[in-house]
């Protein structure tokens, strides 16, 4: 469907058709008598009612407003501008009385502009610009003005619609997205309530096993991150940039989240080395730090908090969840008005400016779950700029 600000147009262009071609019929029979030709000028006049009328329903919209129907709409306009030569007296026309379809020309050029915006009212209205100087046999001072005001109306016009279709097509797109990130945060929600944590335990417990078990645990805890990054559908924003960044060299995450471990605190992590640079290690090492300080402070003495450690290809995802209370809806919000802002900048803002991102999802009574994500493609334009930059100051 054509948004609200199209269609009326349509609708204000039957109306205008219709009482410019009155209009036209009240000017001929009041000039009757003056005129050079008042039959001809009769016929003309008749078939311009007739076609109104008749075309009615192909300016109701874009769809039935053809181009077919445009050419033949305007042929008649410019038609009768130059039979206004042949219609009326010298005299009248040097006086500067109107052309025998009078102000119903406009009519034609807006279907023009609505139709296919500021361009072809440009071309249509030149046409209709050219008529005019014919007919006059001269360009005149009110001549110039009509086919201005005419020529200005039209173009303005078709830059709106232009715009108006534009604007739809944007909002169309962004409802789009709303109503697929609302589908896919119910989804996550109640993978989360069940899959994947079904898969986590069956991977935690597989690793404490050992043996076949371990195995088995090693493909759930795969399957839970290939299903984890089909939910979370989370951009990358920009990099962060060169001089943010300490010196060179990797550190291996593990190592850094290894302190954390404790028999409240169970960490899980690949078997090979997770490397990241030494300012992004000691960031997500700091944001995992917060999340478990919010467990100790709002979860109890008794909670249990897990981490999860997951070296994609594309990403490093580190998951804090505990078996908590969760958090009341709107505390986050509290908590940020009365200036306590340790979601929003230790870790969703340590995140953001490493060029990753921070998801919290918590339900009344099921626990907390905070997932950290720093894209791969992030840290290699990084690495890349820092590089670029000390060779630069070598040079």
């Amino acid at each position: 469907m054509r948004m609200s600000v199209e269609q009326p147009l349509w609708r204000a262009l039957v109306a205008y058709r219709v009482l410019t071609a009155g209009y036209a019929v009240a000017l001929y029979c009041y000039a009757y008598d003056e005129l050079r030709h008042p039959l001809l000028g009769g016929v003309y006049v008749g078939t311009l009612a007739v076609w109104t009328l008749a075309t009615l329903g192909r300016v109701m919209s874009a769809r039935r407003c053809t181009k077919r129907f445009l050419t033949a709409d305007l042929t008649l306009a410019i038609t009768g501008i130059l039979l206004t030569a042949v219609v009326d007296t010298q005299a009248r026309i040097d006086s500067g009385n109107f052309t025998l379809p009078s102000i119903w020309t406009a009519g034609s050029v807006l279907a023009f502009a609505i139709k296919g915006g500021w361009r072809w009212a440009a071309v249509a209205s030149s046409l209709v610009a050219a008529a005019d100087l014919v007919e006059r046999g001269s360009a005149g001072r009110d001549t110039l003005h009509n086919v201005l005001l005419v020529w200005v109306a039209s173009i303005g016009i078709g830059y709106v619609v232009e715009v108006a279709r534009i604007s739809e097509r944007t909002l169309a797109r962004a409802l789009q997205i709303e109503a697929a990130t609302r589908e896919r945060e119910r989804l996550a929600r109640d993978i989360h309530d069940g899959v994947l944590q079904v898969l986590a335990m069956v991977q935690r417990r597989g690793n404490q096993a050992g043996g076949e078990a371990a195995e088995l645990g090693r493909m759930a805890g795969e399957q839970e991150a290939a299903l984890r990054t089909l939910i979370s559908g989370a951009p990358i924003p920009a990099p962060r940039t060169a001089e943010e960044d300490g010196p060179p060299g990797p550190h291996d995450l593990r190592t850094l989240l290894a302190p954390y471990a404790s028999a409240r605190v169970t960490l899980s992590a690949p078997g090979t080395p997770v490397l990241l640079g030494p300012a992004a290690a000691g960031e997500v090492a700091a944001a995992v730090g917060a999340a478990l300080d919010n467990v100790r402070r709002h979860a109890g003495d008794r909670a249990h908090a897990w981490i999860l450690v997951e070296d994609e290809p594309d990403a490093v995802l580190v998951t804090v969840r505990d078996d908590g209370p969760g958090i009341a809806e709107g505390r986050l919000a509290a908590a940020a008005d009365e200036g306590r802002l340790g979601v929003a900048q230790s870790i969703r803002g340590r995140l953001r400016d490493l060029g990753g991102s921070a998801e919290l999802l918590s339900l009344p009574g099921q626990g907390t779950e905070v997932e950290l994500r720093l894209p791969r493609a992030a840290l290699v334009k990084d690495a890349a700029a820092r590089a670029a930059g000390t060779e630069g100051g070598t040079a």
